[in-house]
């Protein structure tokens, strides 16, 4: 179970299925529609879909997916933008992601690749479009169990929210440090002199100073990453399924890291659990340093995870859209 932001040619995705952005008469079009019909065998493709129309807007249907990749392709007829009928316009478009879902389940599809629906032609705002988007496929996911993809094939026309947009950068220009960041703690002026003391010093330095038995450090270690973890989870309330749901990983990937038996998670999948958790940001770095990382502000992924953290924004999924529109890597699978 994951959704994840990826630019791509939907036609080449090997997933369960590919929704089609159709029109209600299921004729070949332009756009996403033309290239899938195509990709597909136009002659098969529109055959299969004419014993299918016409269909209402909001409405889905499935046909094989002949020569894609994809088994199955499922054709959706998203709504017109008309600004004073946006409401209806939301609701409509809601529909298509909605019914698209519930046919792939039916059909006991795994995976699944959207276009961004209406955002095309039919002129629906971009940052509208992807609200409407992610919040029907987060509630779909809250309940069910599948990879979904939202395929964009080109970064540009990727829309937030501008207020969103226009906070984070804010914050990057102020925390994001190009070099010589070391931490966000505050160095004393002793310990800047011995980061700043030539490499061969600094190893002489060490090799003069006592160390404490190995036995004694080992003794000592701190509560380990799967046992912190765990307590977390019982410590904010929150059951596992929540967890793994709200972090955007899948449920076998999250019971191999509950399980432990020497398992460390990635950097990306820890964050991913501490937006789950809705962690401070003193407990986030507390985490991950129980895994052996750290947050910088030399790194712009790092950089923009604190901001929603500082600022108390915990939805995987509108973190996923910032970083998906700065060329960063997502959270969760």
């Amino acid at each position: 179970m994951s959704f994840t932001i990826i630019r791509q040619d939907i036609t080449q995705m090997k997933v369960d299925a590919i929704v089609n952005a159709a029109n209600t008469g299921l004729f070949m079009g332009g756009g996403v529609c033309g290239a899938i019909f195509n990709a597909a065998g136009p002659q098969k493709m529109q055959a299969a879909c004419n014993a299918l129309s016409p269909i209402r807007t909001g409405e889905a249907v499935i046909t094989p997916g002949f020569k894609l990749p994809a088994k199955f392709v499922i054709h959706t007829a998203g709504p017109m933008y008309r600004r004073q009928e946006s409401e209806q316009c939301a609701r409509l478009l809601r529909s298509s992601y909605i019914e698209s879902l519930n046919l792939a389940l039916r059909k006991k599809c795994k995976s699944i690749a959207f276009p961004l629906i209406s955002s095309g032609i039919y002129g629906y705002p971009a940052d509208e479009a992807l609200q409407i988007a992610t919040a029907a496929i987060k509630d779909f996911l809250a309940r069910n169990d599948m990879d979904v993809y939202l395929v964009i094939f080109d970064r540009k026309t990727f829309a937030v929210s501008e207020e969103l947009l226009e906070s984070v950068e804010s914050y990057i220009d102020n925390h994001y440090a190009d070099s010589h960041y070391i931490s966000r703690r505050t160095f004393t002026d002793v310990e800047y002199e011995m980061l700043e003391e030539p490499k061969a010093e600094m190893l002489a330095s060490a090799s003069m100073m006592p160390s404490p038995a190995l036995d004694n450090l080992i003794k000592k270690l701190d509560e380990p990453f799967n046992t912190a973890l765990l307590r977390l989870i019982d410590s904010k309330g929150k059951t596992d399924v929540e967890v793994y749901k709200r972090a955007n990983i899948d449920r076998k990937l999250f019971s191999k890291i509950r399980k432990g038996h020497g398992y460390m998670p990635g950097k990306r999948t820890i964050l991913a659990l501490a937006i789950a958790l809705e962690l401070s940001l003193d407990e986030t770095d507390d985490l991950l340093e129980r895994a052996g990382y750290a947050l910088s502000h030399s790194q712009k992924f790092d950089v923009i995870i604190e901001f929603f953290i500082v600022n108390g924004k915990y939805d995987i999924y509108e973190i996923n859209e910032i970083l998906f529109k700065y060329d960063q890597p997502l959270l969760g699978s």
